[in-house]
C-alpha cells in the first residue's frame, strides 16, 4: 500500500465532525445519477466507503435499499445513527477488497463511491466492484476536491505560501490547479479495466463561505490535515485565523468541484 492509501485509515479520527463540516453533494448529481443508470427504489444498491453517510442519505431518502461498506469502525458508527430511520440501508464494517458480499447471494444495481474510490486497492477495485453487480449494473464514482473556477479567492494563493513554508506543499503539483472544466475523468480508466463500458461523465462546481472556524473544521477532515504534526498545523491554523480577521465579514470562499463517471457493466 502507498504512503497516500496508508493515510485512508486517518479518517475515522473525523467521524463526528465530518457529517457537518463536509459539504453536501450537488442535487443535480443525484438526479443526473438516476438518469444515467435509469435505476428505481426497488433496485438494490452498494455503497463503498460510505463514511457517516454524506452521500447515503440522499438515496435513502430516494427509498433506495442500501448496503454500505465503511472501512473505519468510528464512521460506520457514526453512518448507523445518521442513518438509523431507514430500515433499508445496511452500514457494514469491513474493507471493500476484504467484504465477502452478501451471504444470500444478491447482486446490485449499482456500485457507487463517493469521494472514496482512490482509497481502494487499484489492482483489485474494477474487478471487486464487477463481480458484485447483475448483469448491466452500474458503477458510479465521484469526488469533491478544491476548485478553482476563474475568479477564485485569492485567500488560497497567499495560504499557499504558508503550506510551502511548512514543506507541506506537494512539489510538482500545478498551482493553481487546472480549473474544474479541465479536472480528469475516470473514464479511461473505467474502460482499461476491460469491466466497464464508461456510459456518462458529468461535471459540477459550487462555492461555500466559510468562516476561520468552519474552514478549520472543514481541514480537520482531510487526511493530510489530521496526519499534519501539531506545531505544524497550529501554525498553519493561526495564519488561517489572522489571514481572515483582517476581512470585512472573516470569511473566504472554498469553491468545490465533482466530477461523476459512470460506467455500464460488460
Amino acid at each position: 500500500m502507498s504512503d497516500d492509501r496508508r493515510l485512508r485509515t486517518t479518517f475515522d479520527e473525523a467521524a463526528v465532525s465530518y457529517q457537518s463540516a463536509r459539504p453536501d453533494y450537488p442535487g443535480q448529481l443525484y438526479a443526473d445519477l438516476l438518469d444515467v443508470t435509469h435505476l428505481k427504489p426497488a433496485d438494490h444498491l452498494l455503497e463503498v466507503g460510505c463514511g457517516p453517510g454524506k452521500a447515503t442519505l440522499p438515496l435513502a431518502r430516494a427509498g433506495f435499499a442500501i448496503t454500505a461498506v465503511e472501512l473505519g469502525p468510528a464512521l460506520a458508527e457514526q453512518a448507523r445513527h445518521n442513518l438509523a430511520g431507514f430500515a433499508d440501508v445496511e452500514v457494514v464494517t469491513a474493507s471493500f477488497e476484504e467484504w465477502p458480499g452478501p451471504a444470500d447471494g444478491t447482486r446490485f444495481g449499482l456500485v457507487y463511491a463517493a469521494t472514496a474510490w482512490s482509497w481502494v486497492d487499484p489492482a483489485v477495485k474494477y474487478a471487486r466492484a464487477a463481480e458484485l453487480l447483475r448483469p448491466g449494473g452500474h458503477l458510479a464514482v465521484w469526488n469533491a476536491v478544491h476548485g478553482f473556477p476563474a475568479g477564485y479567492d485569492p485567500f488560497f494563493e497567499q495560504i499557499q505560501e504558508v503550506y510551502v513554508e511548512l514543506g507541506e506543499d506537494k512539489p510538482g503539483d500545478q498551482w493553481p490547479p487546472p480549473p474544474p472544466e479541465a479536472a480528469p475523468d475516470l473514464a479511461g480508466e473505467f474502460e482499461e479495466s476491460g469491466h466497464f463500458e464508461p456510459v456518462a461523465v458529468r461535471r459540477y462546481v459550487w462555492g461555500r463561505r466559510y468562516t476561520a472556524d468552519e474552514y478549520i473544521a472543514l481541514l480537520d477532515t482531510f487526511s493530510g490535515h489530521i496526519a499534519m504534526g501539531p506545531v505544524k498545523r497550529d501554525r498553519l491554523y493561526g495564519e488561517i485565523r489572522r489571514r481572515l480577521a483582517v476581512r470585512p465579514d472573516g470569511r473566504l470562499t472554498r469553491h468545490w468541484s465533482s466530477v461523476l463517471t459512470v460506467g455500464r457493466r460488460r
